[in-house]
């Protein structure tokens, strides 16, 4: 996919790094991996590949690149890390993603840290691919939310590009959701949206709405996207074209699954909204063979 390597241009290289430094720390921080130190002679060089175990698309290429670096700082020992598929790309059973040349025990110390950031993020990846391609053609987009594995936003975010989907707001600071409890609290839909527009002039506001006449308020408020929560197709269908008629983009959410993805898309939404992305996906099966 064409679009990863200027979706890799954004990321924030610092809080990567972060997080590799804690994910390293974790496996070393009581000492060396005595299993490896026990069984396997200091001057023994190998070569190992990272293989895939099954079908999905490849997201942390790069990560896994950065844990073999960080590593070899921590041990004084590198090794050489050939990139033989890129973020983005589909694999099947048996291709091989890296190759890493160099000191066995650094291959080895290093062998589950990177497979667990590679595979997580595969997993996003792969995950958000099954969406996209469910509503191809639709004219609707797959879009992440903030329900992400604490510490790894950055990281998995960038998987969902990797896997042909868009981000929605990284934090709570670049864009405005205005959700039930804020409406509780300022009074009222419109309300919350005035409230929103004088704190933060410039900033893009969301409303959530639960029912037609909600959305029906927004847009009036001067809403640029209305989410629809956990509405009917019926519903969806009816918000749209309101929402169509006075230019307001509109995204679905709420108890989404991917077999119903064609029909919410069908509705004519922009976005679909789907948590699962990120706090739901399963890990791809990838695996370090040495040789």
């Amino acid at each position: 996919m064409t679009h990863t390597a200027d979706a890799w241009s954004t990321v924030d290289l610092d809080e990567v790094r972060r997080a590799i430094h804690i994910a390293v720390d974790e496996d070393l921080r009581l000492g060396p991996d005595v299993t490896t130190m026990a069984t396997v002679p200091a001057g023994a060089v190998g070569t190992a590949d990272v293989v895939a175990r099954e079908a999905g698309v490849v997201a942390g290429v790069r990560v896994a690149v950065d844990v073999v670096r960080v590593v070899s700082l921590r041990l004084g020992l590198e090794s050489t890390v050939e990139i033989l598929l890129e973020d983005g790309a589909r694999v099947a059973p048996g291709d091989v993603v890296l190759r890493l040349t160099g000191p066995v025990r650094h291959l080895l110390t290093a062998e589950r840290t990177l497979l667990n950031f590679l595979g997580q993020l595969s997993g996003v990846a792969t995950a958000t691919a099954a969406w996209v391609e469910a509503i191809a053609g639709t004219g609707a987009a797959i879009r992440d939310t903030r329900k992400t594995v604490p510490g790894l936003r950055t990281l998995q975010k960038y998987a969902v590009v990797c896997g042909g989907g868009v981000n929605h707001r990284m934090a709570l600071g670049d864009a405005a959701l205005i959700k039930d409890n804020h409406v509780e609290a300022a009074g009222s839909v419109a309300a919350a949206f005035r409230a929103v527009r004088e704190y933060a002039p410039g900033i893009g506001v969301e409303v959530e709405c639960d029912t037609p006449d909600q959305v029906r308020e927004a847009v009036a408020a001067g809403a640029e996207l209305v989410l629809l929560d956990n509405m009917s197709l019926e519903q969806m269908r009816e918000c749209v074209a309101l929402c169509r008629d006075a230019g307001v983009a509109t995204e679905a959410s709420g108890g989404l699954t991917l077999d119903r993805a064609p029909e919410v898309a069908a509705t004519g939404v922009d976005y679909i909204a789907v948590g699962a992305l990120t706090h739901s996906a399963k890990v791809l099966d990838l695996g370090l063979d040495l040789r």
